[in-house]
């Protein structure tokens, strides 16, 4: 059975369907054109249980060649979208999370959907993709960047309308994480007891580090009374910190990123200020609120697993 289709854009194409018994999807659809860019005849295939399902993959190639493309753009997997997008899809990507995606789409999107053809993976395909990850424990920050890389290499397919609507788009993934059981007891059960716990949580590195340099433990020491995260310690300049009532205004982060280390706004992106002086240390707070039966209000201000309780 062939038929002969002209398109929108004057690419007339060849179908026809092929009947061989002796294979395991005996229905061969067949879709030829002539490619004038290349000056060439192209042709693709694909193998069917049944003539209907032959002729339902002929009607999408024919309704997707009128929308302007051409067979081979149309049946194209994420693996070959990718190839061909990838910069256009991660466009506007800051550079140090650029390799965490790539890595992502490389380790666990391409083996996962990269062989089903775009057009095939809807909602169900991405939510079973997302939970099997979810099964292999990996942290919330890889699943995230997981579906992040997914949902960007399908927007693209989107745009250059292989499909209609992006299905990876998915919802309430992060109630599918566990916390920790120490987390579900209390918010602030993973913290430090106490701040003898904290200089010996520092004295480790520095133990550990060529000629004991003291430094090291120091920045540790700063992380916890500062409430900063590791990249927003690394960010931090002599002018971002009043000497005078020792507060520090929080205004980046330094991390490594291809190239060498780059500056990042902060991760609720506004600057935000901390107290780096301890109260407790001047006026030995510790011992008055054992004294007056408060024992668990000892703690040092901010937030962190370096806190303590």
């Amino acid at each position: 059975m062939a038929d002969r289709t002209t398109i929108a854009a004057g690419i007339r194409i060849s179908t026809d369907i092929e009947h061989r018994p002796d294979r395991p999807a005996p229905y061969r659809a067949r879709v030829r054109w002539f490619d004038p860019t290349t000056e060439r005849r192209q042709s693709i295939s694909e193998g069917s249980n049944s003539e209907e399902e032959a002729q339902e993959w002929l009607q999408a190639i024919i309704q997707a060649a009128r929308t302007g493309l051409t067979p081979s753009t149309a049946t194209m997997t994420p693996a070959e979208c990718g190839e061909a997008n990838m910069g256009l899809a991660l466009r506007g990507v800051e550079p140090k999370t650029l390799n965490p995606y790539l890595a992502g789409w490389r380790k666990r999107v391409v083996p996962a959907v990269g062989h089903l053809a775009v057009r095939l993976i809807i909602n169900g395909v991405v939510d079973r993709t997302v939970q099997n990850r979810i099964a292999d424990e990996p942290s919330r920050q890889t699943v995230k960047n997981i579906i992040a890389v997914l949902v960007r290499g399908m927007e693209q397919s989107v745009r250059v309308s292989i499909v209609s609507v992006n299905p990876a788009r998915v919802t309430g993934r992060q109630k599918h994480h566990k916390p920790a059981e120490e987390e579900l007891r209390g918010p602030r059960a993973p913290a430090l007891p106490d701040w003898d716990s904290l200089i010996h949580l520092a004295d480790a590195p520095v133990a550990a580090s060529r000629d004991q340099y003291r430094g090291c433990g120091e920045v540790v020491v700063f992380a916890a009374r500062a409430a900063a995260r590791i990249g927003e310690v690394s960010g931090c300049r002599v002018q971002d910190i009043d000497t005078d009532q020792w507060i520090r205004t929080v205004r980046r982060q330094t991390r490594p990123a291809p190239g060498g280390l780059t500056d990042k706004g902060t991760k609720g992106k506004r600057a935000r200020t901390v107290h780096t002086a301890v109260l407790r240390d001047a006026t030995h707070g510790d011992d008055v609120v054992v004294r007056l039966g408060y024992e668990h209000l000892r703690r040092i201000a901010g937030r962190g697993s370096l806190m303590t309780r």
